[in-house]
């Protein structure tokens, strides 16, 4: 199944480390219940030739290691691939977000140094929450920077009752980071950061009616005052990929939640969960859907060049692919910058 310029907006990648740290890796997985067949290897050569085959524009990578040291390296290493790559791959930058300052210093070095087309975080970091009170500065720099950033679970926790992590948790912890965040009140504070959820938000979509009905009733904590408008509202306003989601029913939720142009096309590209067969059954599914309408489908697939402006510009350099809705003659004349 092939596609005509997407973007693609979840895509993992791995900076290069030997077979024995591979294998050592493999092994772990296995421990937890991920019963990979083989170690995983990550490359910039198979990912573009998976890209052309695919018909796959861009991808725009994000890696989050658990340790400080090694984020940074993993940064620097992805902005190093956009570089030599600049019209195929994006750079979501990884913040450490267990560490407010250490979090700061990397938004600034991102944004500045390495470039990056926007960020990535995990939706519990260490054991961090996305809605905790000690990141009220790093969600303020962001808000000030406009910045848009991709919000990812943690697929390489301990299994739970036996499954692996990426098969069903993941849904829950982007959820709970998500509640988090709005009872927290970082969604009314800070308007202008974008937030983009994998895996069309995992199971938020289906708790969202239950949040709006229940969700200001005096029973329920509310320090923040939040009203079932502004639950409506702010949940309203996120973005969703299609990453392993492409399917009508989690499609459906996601558009009970969202409006139709916040869903953007994710894949789960470049880590041992997804395969070539499962990104392909998922493209089928949103070719194909009943939830989606017209030219949905392409629309979604492209709708990330509305969102990265500097990585659509580097796009359209190569390929003259435009975002939906632009024309020929808009699409001559614009001149994205980087939202900082």
């Amino acid at each position: 199944m092939t596609v005509d310029g997407w973007v693609n907006v979840h895509a993992h990648f791995t900076p290069p480390i030997t077979e024995q740290e591979r294998t050592a890796r493999w092994e772990a997985m296995r421990a937890q219940h991920f019963m990979a067949p083989r170690p995983h290897h990550w490359s910039p050569r198979a990912t573009l030739d998976y890209m052309d085959r695919t018909g796959i524009a861009m991808q725009m990578l994000s890696n989050i290691p658990r340790k400080l040291e090694e984020l940074r390296a993993s940064n620097d290493y992805g902005a190093q691939v956009v570089a030599e790559h600049p019209s195929r791959f994006g750079l979501l930058a990884a913040l450490p977000t267990d560490d407010p300052e250490a979090a700061l210093a990397e938004i600034e070095r991102a944004g500045t140094d390495l470039r990056a087309d926007g960020y990535a975080v995990s939706a519990a970091y260490n054991g961090v929450s996305l809605g905790d009170e000690r990141l009220e500065p790093v969600w303020a720099e962001l808000d000030r920077r406009r910045a848009v950033v991709f919000a990812h679970p943690n697929a390489y926790a301990p299994a739970r009752s036996w499954h692996p992590i990426p098969l069903v948790e993941v849904a829950f912890e982007t959820a709970r980071s998500v509640v988090d965040m709005l009872y927290a009140g970082v969604f009314r504070r800070h308007p202008h950061v974008t937030l983009i959820l994998a895996h069309a938000g995992g199971a938020l979509p289906a708790l969202s009616g239950r949040l709006g009905l229940l969700g200001t009733e005096a029973w329920v904590p509310n320090p923040q005052r939040i009203t079932r408008e502004e639950i409506r509202r702010h949940l309203g306003r996120l973005y969703l990929d299609t990453a392993a989601s492409g399917a009508d029913s989690a499609l459906a939720p996601a558009l009970t939640m969202v409006p139709r142009d916040h869903l953007v096309y994710g894949a789960d590209c470049g880590v041992p969960c997804s395969t070539e067969a499962t990104m392909a059954a998922d493209i089928e599914a949103l070719r194909h859907s009943g939830v989606l309408v017209g030219d949905e489908a392409d629309e979604l697939g492209r709708r990330a060049l509305e969102l990265f402006p500097s990585a659509a510009q580097r796009v359209r350099q190569q390929s003259g692919i435009r975002p939906p809705g632009a024309t020929a003659s808009t699409a001559a004349t614009a001149a994205p910058t980087a939202p900082w």
